[in-house]
């Protein structure tokens, strides 16, 4: 069993998109309902957050030296210098009780995410993918919560979860950026938790967080499951792979939802964690601007 252990109680509400960031050698994570962007760095234990003008669900390094935020209006270049958002591209503005969930950057620099109703109530979420100023749909509708994706480290397939129906599916990364079609890669069993964010590392498997399962899970690329690791706090959001090795795990956590009585019995909710890696993660691309 690996033993994970609390890095930083930084009290996040919902907790979001961990990624680690090589060029200042840094975790960044949001907190969405809490509206915040924090940085880690763990070799000298400094902590920074910004506020955010709109719920952030993550925020994503761009070839240009700064980041792409996903606010709930849409794609924002985010500043960390001044703190500064300024609008790139509306996403879904016919839709604002939606908000943009999840996020990651393909090998290419295409930056592939998510949105969601925020009241994880209607099946109104969809992804899509950015590059170069473009914004194009990808063909996966009717999601309640999505979660995720993940790119496999060959940038061929495309995990993405519907946290909902507990299900995480798989599908083809074509040549021109389409995706084909999705297959059942895993399902989470009734009274197990709900699947969040999506991870893959440099062998292949993928990482799987639960919330309200008290564990984030490794796949074979095939989908069978390989190990567990359980952390004491219930919501756990999504894990990254960051040190010099890439073989250290940062998992974010929530306290959303939890009812007072369980609040004070996880006075770690909403804590970055972090443990030993059997295999180490891949490096975040730049999003190509």
């Amino acid at each position: 069993m690996r033993e994970p252990r609390e890095v930083w109680n930084v009290g996040c509400r919902l907790g979001e998109g961990p990624v680690w960031v090589e060029r200042d050698q840094a975790l960044w994570f949001t907190d969405i309902k809490k509206r915040q962007i924090h940085r880690f760095e763990p070799q000298t234990g400094a902590r920074r957050s910004w506020d955010s003008p709109e719920q952030v669900g993550f925020v994503l390094p761009a070839s240009d030296g700064r980041f792409i935020a996903g606010l709930q209006s849409g794609l924002h270049r985010f500043d960390p210098e001044d703190g500064s958002f300024e609008m790139l591209v509306e996403v879904e503005p016919e839709r604002p009780s939606n908000r943009l969930n999840d996020g990651v950057v393909g090998p290419d620099g295409t930056l592939w995410f998510g949105t969601m109703d925020d009241s994880e109530r209607e099946k109104s979420g969809a992804f899509y993918r950015y590059r170069e100023g473009r914004l194009s749909p990808t063909g996966l509708t009717g999601i309640a919560i999505t979660n995720g994706p993940a790119i496999s480290p060959d940038g061929r397939t495309l995990y993405w979860v519907d946290t909902r129906e507990r299900t995480i599916h798989a599908c083809a990364i074509r040549e021109d950026g389409s995706l084909g079609a999705s297959r059942l890669f895993a399902r989470i069993e009734e009274g197990e938790g709900y699947p969040d964010g999506p991870t893959a590392d440099r062998d292949g498997c993928v990482w799987v967080s639960l919330y309200a399962g008290w564990e984030t899970r490794r796949y074979a690329p095939d989908g069978e499951l390989m190990e567990r690791v359980r952390l004491p706090v219930a919501n756990i959001t999504k894990v990254a792979f960051g040190g010099p090795d890439l073989r250290t795990a940062f998992a974010t956590t929530a306290s959303h939802l939890l009812s007072d009585e369980q609040v004070r019995a996880q006075p770690s909710a909403g804590a970055l964690f972090s443990f030993e890696a059997p295999a180490p993660g891949l490096p975040s691309p730049l999003i190509a601007m």
